[in-house]
C-alpha cells in the first residue's frame, strides 16, 4: 500500500518517539509492518488523550471525535489517514469506542494501585481485542494487564505526580512517582503474552521504564534492543 503525506506523518511521529522499534521490526511478518505502525500511532494519539495537561476540553472533544471514527470503521468507513490501513481489517472496533470513556475517568488520581489498574481494564481489554485480530493471533494468556501497565508507565512519564494513588502520596516520602513507577515495574513481566507485536513493543517499553525507576538515562544500543527484542519475538 502506498502512504499518504498525512498518513506518513502520523507513522513518523510515532517512530521518532519509538527510535528503537527499527530494531524490532524486522521480527515482525513484511505484510504486518504498517498496520503495526498504524495501530501503535493511534494508541498513541490516546496516551496524548489521557495525558493532557491544561484545560482537558479540547482534548475530551477529539476522544469523542475518535469514538465516533472507530464506529464509522465497524461500519467499514473512515475519515482520518489511519483508517486507511486499520479500518480495512474486521476488528472490534465499536467496542474499543465503547470503551474510550474510561481514559477521561482514568485521569483522575486514583484512591490506589488497585483502582489505577481497574480503572483501565476495559480499554486495555478492548485494545487486546483488537490486537489478536489485527496480528492475527490467538489469545493465549492475560493480555489485557500488559496493556494496562503499559497505559500506566507511560501516564506516570508524562503527568508525573498526577498519576500515583493517594495510597501512596498518603505516606509522605519523596520519590513517590519512582516508588509507583518500581511497583509498575514488579508486576510486569520481561515477556509478556500476546502477539508477537505487542511482545516486541512491551519489551521495549519495559526498558524504557527499568531506566525510569532508576533515574538513569536509557542506553538502548542497537545490540542490546536485538537481543532482547528476539527473545520477546520468541514467545
Amino acid at each position: 500500500m502506498t502512504t499518504s503525506s498525512a498518513l506518513d506523518s502520523f507513522l513518523d511521529k510515532w517512530r521518532t518517539r519509538w527510535p528503537e522499534w527499527s530494531v524490532a521490526e524486522p521480527f515482525v511478518p513484511e505484510a504486518q509492518r504498517l498496520r503495526v505502525v498504524a495501530w501503535f500511532a493511534l494508541l498513541k494519539e490516546f496516551d496524548d488523550i489521557l495525558n493532557i495537561g491544561g484545560d482537558p476540553t479540547p482534548a475530551d472533544a477529539k476522544l469523542a471525535w475518535w469514538g465516533e471514527e472507530l464506529r464509522s470503521w465497524a461500519a467499514q468507513r473512515s475519515r482520518h489517514p489511519l483508517g486507511r490501513v486499520l479500518e480495512p481489517l474486521r476488528a472490534p472496533w465499536a467496542e474499543l469506542a465503547q470503551t474510550l470513556p474510561d481514559l477521561i475517568d482514568a485521569r483522575a488520581v486514583p484512591v490506589d494501585p488497585a483502582q489505577a489498574l481497574a480503572a483501565l481494564r476495559a480499554y486495555a481489554a478492548a485494545v487486546a481485542a483488537v490486537e489478536a485480530v489485527i496480528f492475527e493471533a490467538a489469545v493465549r494468556g492475560d493480555t489485557t494487564t500488559p496493556v494496562v501497565l503499559q497505559t500506566l508507565a507511560q501516564r506516570l512519564h508524562e503527568a508525573g505526580v498526577a498519576a500515583v494513588p493517594r495510597a501512596l502520596l498518603a505516606q509522605g516520602e519523596q520519590d513517590v512517582t519512582q516508588r509507583w513507577g518500581q511497583q509498575l515495574l514488579r508486576d510486569w513481566p520481561a515477556r509478556v503474552a500476546g502477539p508477537r507485536p505487542r511482545r516486541l513493543y512491551a519489551s521495549l517499553a519495559r526498558t524504557r521504564q527499568q531506566a525510569w525507576v532508576q533515574g538513569r538515562e536509557l542506553k538502548a544500543t542497537p545490540l542490546r534492543t536485538l537481543l532482547r527484542t528476539w527473545w520477546a519475538a520468541r514467545g
